[in-house]
């Protein structure tokens, strides 16, 4: 594409817009059947805004923790229309051996993403699967693979693409032309996220089953800080921030700008600060995505202070004629000689959905991300009634986390990684190209072969 015209090719931002901000109402003779694996903190808060956006029939819930697969069939059997409790299972094999429901969703700790996605397409459901799409980049091609090989429409929780104030952005000042010629971009999180806890190993609760919760992931001793939600603290089950919070950031620059794949990924960093910590993620990140004539910097610091308050976790576009602030919260362009400055807010719908309030009370539901999960959830269901690709397909997905995972790879080897697409191997340099690929536990089975 030529980055100086950034025209729009397909459907337009206001278009996308318009979906964002308006109820589904396709014509259907019965719900849809819905199914969730993980029952978690962001499981809940997908599924609660698929409610908000149709009345689908939740049928069947599983976690490998009795207590929260239960808190969430007692949430779901009272918000849905029919007030039937769903079916409850500990085993996400045994929830799709059914093979009675329409759309999965897959909101486990990353290191179950790829298997969970997998298992549902092929048995024939579609699937809203939650970022990064895996934990290595071999994994999360096995998904794109897997959804083509199928026929299956997977959306990736990705949702800036779908955030109305961020199409706003791109619509407003991208497509306009307003930033002019554009050679560099930021992405960044300030937030003091990573643990500084040391809490001693144990026995793991009598409700968690910990052998399935570890699944293919490398066997630690339990620790409180695990389960839930702290598993992120940990290189065993994820990526670290870059897979959490830059895998975000950097799709939404490639989706505003129209990028594909980087061509160079380097990184460096380490745990410089916080080592005292029992965490094993880096506290500290530098990671420069190379698109050619375009740079994308990442930058990620869980200690001192952040250099913009105002965007603390953000992607910084930057053009010969101004310059473009994005955040989950809002947007600034700031024109460099004269014009207008121009800025948006997250959407907040409170008035038409008071549970975004009550919900962000009990389940952590990010008030001011809420508008975007009802976007993304919209637009994968009108895509899967067209059989089309929605606007954060596993393809996209795949290419954001797959870049993340490796960056992390980049600082570990301390050598710049490129990468080649078509036949997914680092170019001359084969201990590259093994990280590629980690190994599982057995008897778990890598969907890579």
């Amino acid at each position: 594409m030529d980055r100086r015209r950034f025209l729009v090719r397909s459907v337009s931002a206001a278009a996308l817009a318009a979906l964002s901000s308006r109820a589904y109402a396709a014509p259907r003779t019965k719900p849809r059947r819905v199914g969730l694996i993980g029952c978690g903190w962001y499981g809940k808060c997908d599924l609660l805004q698929l409610l908000n956006v149709e009345p689908v029939e939740v049928v069947s819930l599983c976690d490998v923790d009795s207590l929260m697969l239960a808190e969430a069939a007692d949430l779901f059997e009272s918000r849905q229309e029919s007030k039937r409790r769903p079916r409850i299972y500990a085993n996400y094999k045994d929830l799709l051996a059914e093979k009675d429901l329409d759309i999965v969703l897959v909101a486990t700790p990353d290191h179950w993403h790829a298997l969970a996605m997998i298992a549902a397409v092929e048995a024939g459901a579609d699937v809203y699967v939650q970022k990064p799409t895996g934990v290595d980049v071999l994994e999360s091609r096995a998904m794109l693979d897997a959804a083509r090989r199928t026929g299956r429409v997977v959306q990736v929780g990705t949702q800036r693409r779908s955030t109305p104030h961020l199409i706003e952005a791109k619509e407003r000042v991208v497509d306009a032309g307003l930033l002019g010629d554009i050679a560099y971009a930021e992405v960044c999180c300030y937030y003091h996220m990573r643990t500084r806890e040391n809490p001693p190993s144990s026995d793991p609760p009598p409700n968690l089953d910990y052998e399935a919760w570890t699944g293919p992931a490398p066997m630690r001793p339990y620790n409180k800080l695990v389960h839930p939600r702290s598993w992120r603290a940990f290189m065993e089950y994820g990526n670290g921030i870059v897979g959490d919070m830059c895998v975000h950031m950097l799709d939404m620059v490639r989706w505003q700008l129209e990028l594909g794949w980087p061509k160079r990924i380097s990184s460096s960093g380490g745990i410089l600060v916080d080592t005292e910590s029992i965490a094993n993620i880096s506290d500290t990140q530098t990671a420069t995505f190379d698109f050619e004539n375009l740079a994308v910097v990442w930058t990620h610091r869980t200690w001192g202070t952040t250099p913009d308050p105002e965007y603390p976790w953000a992607g910084t576009i930057y053009g010969s004629k101004g310059t473009l602030k994005l955040s989950v919260q809002k947007y600034d362009f700031i024109p460099h000689r004269g014009g207008i400055h121009l800025h948006g807010d997250a959407v907040i719908e409170l008035d038409k959905y008071p549970t975004d309030a009550t919900d962000g009370d009990q389940w952590r539901m990010e008030v001011p991300v809420a508008s975007a999960i009802r976007g993304h959830m919209q637009n994968f269901l009108e895509a899967v009634d067209a059989r089309s690709k929605p606007i954060a397909d596993i393809e996209q997905g795949h290419i954001s986390s797959a870049s993340c995972m490796m960056a992390n790879n980049a600082m570990a080897l301390r050598r710049s990684l490129e990468f080649d697409p078509a036949t997914h191997s680092v170019v001359g340099d084969e201990e590259a190209t093994k990280l590629l690929k980690r190994p599982y536990r057995a008897p778990y089975v890598h969907p890579a072969g």
